[in-house]
């Protein structure tokens, strides 16, 4: 489910300060490439042993993804149930209180961002 009108979409930092950030929230860089960087926040329902995940990607503007220097802007937040053996359910409903726990790191990590 993608998360709309969150902000952020289109902010940029360079990649060491969003690092810094995103960490800073609990955010986790796992996927990446050379031109795009995944970062997940993990949420756990431990009574319905359910995982889901809030995910905002990041492409690269300008520089090379391993360069600390390198500008990235933010595309749109989603958030997806964990499936097995890997993946995410994207159309699966979201627990609101997840989706209350997701706008809140999307704000703080906005206005981290903004800083």
């Amino acid at each position: 489910m993608i998360i709309e009108t969150t902000g952020l979409t289109g902010l940029k930092s360079d990649l060491a300060h969003l690092d810094e950030v995103t960490t800073e929230l609990g955010f986790v860089r796992w996927q990446w490439e050379y031109t795009r960087a995944t970062y997940d926040f993990k949420m756990e329902d431990k009574a319905g042993k359910e995982v889901y995940f809030l995910r905002v990607n990041a492409r690269v503007e300008s520089g090379k993804l391993e360069s600390p220097y390198a500008i990235l802007f933010l595309e749109e937040a989603y958030i997806g149930r964990e499936t097995f053996p890997h993946g995410l359910d994207y159309n699966s409903p979201v627990p609101d209180s997840f989706m209350n726990i997701s706008k809140q790191k999307l704000e703080q990590l906005k206005q981290a961002l903004a800083d």
